[in-house]
Order: structure tokens, then sequence, then C-alpha cells
């Protein structure tokens, strides 16, 4: 079993309440990045330091990390899961702001057999995330004005394997964040799978695939977002650049840290990540790479 310890710098651990504010005031900039994977394997260590380092240098309120942080945990055993965990809490020091993360499918602790991790692990399925982030599946918080909901995507079938869903646990959570929130204050939704993507149609995917690749219901999410001011959501999973638009949202998409699982572009998408600036009730989206070489 692993045992609980420190995790983020206590930056990035600090509470996520802040001043209650109108999105008229001063702007503000944030990062979104997700997908680093992070191994031992094909330098992905020193390649995600260096994306760090480069967001490090960006003025920044805070940054969003969108799942997939470590690679592969689901099929596992303990101690490789905390080598891996172990490794993305040593290169996390690279960042100087607050992080507030989401899990990924890559992130779920022993759900495969080939772990031979025991469904009765304390630290089985999402408790090993949530254990070392310091912080739960879903959360939200508030920053100048705007609202953030972080969901947690992924869901673990009785047959051990995961698929994309909003469950009905978290859903009814939504409504009532949503509900005390308000209709007038301008939000922002983090998640690890699309909510909204052209990928599925434009790689061929089959529909039984498609659960493995988006939100398999959103239009349950969709319903609880009318009528209020939903103005982005920031996503992963598909390691490429994406930005759809639709009923005054932008689902963005900024490709992934990591590119190709560290061995280069993803379907011309490069290592990268996202930085978003908010003026007023307005956010503007930038893609930017940071030079990574694959070997």
């Amino acid at each position: 079993m692993l045992r609980r310890r420190d995790f983020l710098t206590s930056a990035a651990l600090a509470p996520l309440a802040a001043r209650a504010a109108t999105a008229d005031e001063a702007g503000f900039t944030f990062v979104h990045f997700t997908d680093t994977h992070l191994q031992p394997e094909l330098r992905a260590g020193a390649g995600t330091a260096q994306a760090f380092r480069a967001i490090s240098q960006i003025e920044h309120d805070f940054a969003l990390a969108g799942g997939d942080l470590v690679m592969d945990v689901f099929e596992q055993g303990p101690a490789r899961a905390k080598q891996l965990f172990d490794l993305y809490a040593a290169t996390a020091r690279e960042l100087p702001k607050p992080v507030h993360s989401i899990i990924g499918n890559h992130d779920i602790y022993g759900i495969s057999n080939k772990s031979g991790v025991a469904a009765t692990d304390p630290l089985y399925g999402k408790k090993l995330f949530e254990d070392r982030m310091g912080q739960p599946r879903h959360q939200s918080f508030d920053h100048k004005g705007w609202h953030f909901i972080l969901l947690d995507s992924v869901q673990i079938g009785t047959d051990g394997r995961w698929y994309g869903m909003i469950d009905a646990a978290q859903l009814e959570w939504l409504a009532a964040d949503l509900s005390k929130t308000g209709r007038t204050t301008p939000l922002v939704v983090l998640t690890h799978m699309p909510l909204a993507s052209a990928t599925g149609q434009l790689w061929g995917a089959k529909p039984d695939g498609l659960k493995t690749l988006l939100i398999t219901n959103p239009g349950a999410v969709f319903d609880l977002f009318s009528g209020y001011k939903l103005k982005a959501v920031l996503q992963g999973h598909t390691h490429v650049r994406e930005i759809v638009e639709y009923g005054g949202c932008r689902y963005i998409t900024p490709g992934a840290v990591c590119g190709n699982w560290w061995k280069g572009a993803f379907k011309g998408s490069p290592e990268g990540f996202a930085v978003l600036k908010v003026r007023g009730e307005e956010i503007a989206c930038e893609f930017r790479s940071y030079g990574w070489q694959a070997a």
C-alpha cells in the first residue's frame, strides 16, 4: 500500500476558495496543460520539466492540469505506481503557482487485471490520485469573478474497463454548484475526456470506440448548463489541438504536453499547452509549444 505524502508545493495545495469579485475587474491569465504521461522512459521527466519551466516563465495566476499526469497506472502494481507519482511530484516543483488537477484514465490505479492490485486495496481506483494530489475527484472554485468547475469524466465499469461519463452523483453535485453560483457568473469547465470534439468523426471511430474517446452523456451535462454563462470547456485525452465553438462556448483541447507519448508530434499537434487570457467576460486562447525534441 502506498503511503500518503506531501505532493505539490504549498502553493499548489492552497485552499481553492478565492475572494468574491466581478468579472469586469482587471483581467487575469491562467495555463491549461494536460496529458504529461510522466514515466522514467523516453526522457519524459526531462520533457515535462522543460514544459513546466516554460509555464513558470509566463505571468499567470494558476494552472489547470487536465489529467493523464502519469503513464498507465491502471495496469501497475504499488511499486511502479509509487515511482510514477513520486516522479510527478518532483517534476511539479517547477510550477510556481497553484495547480488544480483532475484525473485521467491513465491515473486510475490498479483496475486492470495486469496490475495484480485487489479491489479491496484502500488506494484502488481513484483513491490513489486523490491521496497523492490532495484534491477530490471533482471540485469548483472562484477567481476574480469567474467560476471554475473541475469534473471527473472517467468512470470504471463492472468489467474493470474505463469509459467516458459524468456520473449521476456528480451531475447532482454540478446542479447544486451551478445553483449556488448563479446565472450571471462566467463559467469555465475542466474535463479530461472531451465534452464536444470533432475527433471521433474525423478519426472514423466506431460507436463502441467512442466510449473511450468522449464523454458518452453530453446531453445530460449540456442540459444543466442551459441558461448559464458557460464560456469555455477545457479538454484533454485526444492529444490534438482543437477548438469547437457552439452556443457561445468554446471547447478547447490544447494537445498534450507529451505529444505522441514522447515520440514526437501527434497528428500534426506538437507538444504543448494553452495560455488562457480573461478580460471582462471574454476568454482568449493561445496554444504554446515549448521546444521539445523527441529522441
